[in-house]
């Protein structure tokens, strides 16, 4: 599956959806976030402790919302553009992006009941059905 596409990754044989977790940076980001689905931008570093703790939420996340999420991991380190366009002063920053707008910045760690919780109230502003 591309990172960039504007469909649903769904698995070729059983025709499941799939988790939709990719990488961007300064230079596929606007490419990678252009989908009509929610999008949730983690913006990281690999120095930083409470954005490694974080990572691991955001895989089981993906899984749990496959089909009606997709999560984009961003390194500031490598995408200083993105960082300064965003004004990421803290880490781990966490956007909900819905048609290419930021409908929510979350700055620092927050536990997985939370984010499901913001996933989910964001799923249900814009409509999609519950899985």
């Amino acid at each position: 599956m591309p990172d960039a596409t504007h469909g649903t990754p769904r698995c070729a044989n059983c025709k499941h959806d799939l988790p939709w977790l990719v990488d961007a940076s300064d230079t596929d980001f606007d490419q990678i976030v252009d989908t009509s689905k929610l999008v949730l931008v983690d913006l990281w570093a690999a120095w930083c402790g409470p954005c490694r703790m974080v990572a691991p939420v955001l895989a089981k996340l993906s899984v749990e919302f496959a089909g009606r999420l997709k999560v984009v991991k961003v390194d500031v380190d490598r995408s200083p553009q993105l960082a300064q366009r965003y004004r990421a002063q803290s880490i781990p920053m966490l956007l909900f992006l819905q048609d290419g707008q930021v409908v929510r910045t979350v700055v620092g760690a927050q536990p997985e009941g939370t984010l499901r919780t913001m996933i989910t109230s964001r799923l249900d502003a814009a409509g999609e059905p519950r899985a």
